[in-house]
């Protein structure tokens, strides 16, 4: 059957084909408005999905902290049509030097149209993730914290610590490493406590900057936990070895920063005037399960590890970009009877897989004899490009292919923004439905028109003949059999509507 050259049903907002079958007030709270439960909202809203976000802080933190985005979040924006918005914000820098801070060039030639780091101060991320979801119709509701929860067969009703009770059918925990959601919820959070901890702040310092650089430099061959770098504004990142181990929920002291640089550089640098001061550990934690019912966990209240290789924000939005359409597919009534089991099944194995990768990278922060000589071995090994560009894609996470079952190598995994015939292809996925990509021109999504978009004669860049992508831009199948076809498009998107 000939199709035309793109296809596609009308979104949601303009026809609403699965009504709402209780008469509860939202289908989704989130609890937590960080980077992963904003991009959750934003993903249930592209389907229509009644969406609350509860924030317990009043106002976003004080202190501006700079993350990376890593490739793969960096395609994900540019699959919702975010990317130029965020690109203003941020600095771009080679996709290099990312594992245990070792300084090796970006490989050539990685397989992404968006092949290097975001640089971008984490506050401007969460609030331009959470305009995006408010854009599409999501509420936020800031100084409201969860203090409890029941599920039942029809819902979750969720008590705020105010005495309000609030109705949503899922709940979903994106409220960080002590999430109240997570230990409410009874879910074991096993792993390793913290061993190290590490001071993080930002002040002025009181010496000359070439001081600063040479001291920082001699320092900073044998101790990767340790840097002073310019801020701006006369102000100074400030990273230095905590004594030991103390209460995170009490913020170190200008005391304790001058107390560790003395011990570790010979002097303090006359630091003063900070604007924030942190610390952060490596514990390394990962929780049993992802889902009880319909009570889910996403981002750091499903794992925690520490910040080195800068991948905990991505891992999170990562989570969310793979559960938004699945949990929406569930509310609007068309999901198969499995696929929201498989946001754990895909999931948990990618976060065991960073959690590990950490692991290692900090091992290789150790200042002892043996983990010194292990990454002067590393170092020498990352000089093969295979060895260096395996260790750069686990970081960036475009290593990724989940289990679909047997088929060729591209199955499972996604697929990078090649160039179609109406521009680029993640320019096709801002909506957030299926898109099948058809060279032959003779197959059609049928009855899935609904939930999936059909491109015929999509490309010669493609090497196969057809291409099915869900949502999350992932390769669903592969083929050129209408049959087949149609057996998977009822595997990931459901019976297909009269």
């Amino acid at each position: 059957m000939n199709s035309p050259q793109f296809t596609a049903e009308p979104s949601p907002s303009d026809a609403d084909p699965y009504p709402h079958p209780h008469p509860v007030p939202y289908d989704v709270i989130i609890a937590g408005c960080g980077p992963t439960g904003a991009m959750l909202a934003a993903e249930l809203r592209l389907h229509d999905v009644r969406v609350l976000v509860l924030e317990k802080e009043t106002e976003p933190a004080p202190f501006v902290r700079i993350v990376g985005l890593h490739i793969r979040s960096l395609e994900l924006m540019a699959m919702r049509g975010l990317l130029d918005r965020v690109l203003e914000h941020g600095r771009r820098r080679p996709a290099a030097g990312f594992f245990a801070g070792i300084s090796k060039p970006a490989p050539e030639g990685l397989d992404s149209a968006h092949a290097y780091l975001l640089g971008i101060p984490h506050p401007v991320i969460v609030r331009l993730l959470e305009e995006h979801a408010i854009q599409l119709g999501a509420q936020v509701r800031r100084g409201c914290a969860v203090a409890g929860f029941e599920q039942d067969d029809e819902g979750v009703t969720v008590d705020l610590a105010d005495g309000e009770q609030l109705r949503a059918r899922y709940l979903v925990g994106c409220d960080g490493g002590r999430s109240a959601v997570r230990k409410l919820l009874g879910v074991g959070f096993p792993g390793e406590p913290s061993r190290t901890e590490t001071l993080m702040g930002e002040m002025e310092v009181g010496v000359p900057q070439e001081e600063v650089a040479a001291k920082v430099a001699e320092i900073g061959e044998t101790n990767k936990r340790f840097w002073l770098r310019p801020f701006g504004g006369g102000a100074y990142s400030v990273v230095v070895p905590a004594a030991g181990v103390g209460d995170r929920a009490e913020p170190p002291t200008l005391q304790d920063f001058k107390q560790q640089l003395r011990a570790i550089a010979g002097t303090d640098f006359g630091v003063h005037s900070p604007r924030w001061l942190s610390r952060f550990g490596d514990a390394t934690r990962l929780a049993e399960r992802y889902r009880v019912g319909r009570v889910l966990l996403a981002g750091d209240a499903a794992h925690i590890h520490p910040p080195t290789g800068g991948q905990g924000l991505n891992l999170g939005v990562q989570d969310a970009f793979n559960l938004g359409w699945k949990l929406a597919a569930q509310i609007r009534g068309w999901a198969p009877e499995t696929l929201l089991d498989t946001y754990q099944t895909e999931r948990r194995p990618v976060a065991e897989n960073v959690l590990d990768n950490t692991r290692a990278q900090m091992e290789l922060h150790s200042t002892e004899p043996g983990p010194q000589a292990l990454r002067r071995l590393l170092t020498e090994l990352m000089d093969i490009d295979e060895v260096n560009r395996r260790l750069i894609e686990k970081i960036a996470a475009i290593d990724i292919r989940y289990d679909f079952g047997d088929g060729p190598d591209l199955l499972g995994r996604r697929m990078r923004d090649i160039e179609v015939k109406q521009g680029h292809l993640y320019g096709l996925l801002h909506r957030g439905r299926g898109l099948l990509l058809d060279r032959t021109a003779r197959l059609t999504v049928g009855g899935w028109s609904d939930r999936v978009d059909h491109l015929a004669d999509p490309t010669a860049v493609l090497d196969v003949p057809c291409v099915l992508l869900r949502p999350d831009g992932h390769v669903a199948w592969i083929g050129d059999d209408q049959q087949d076809l149609d057996a998977h498009l009822s595997r990931w998107f459901g019976k297909p509507a009269n």
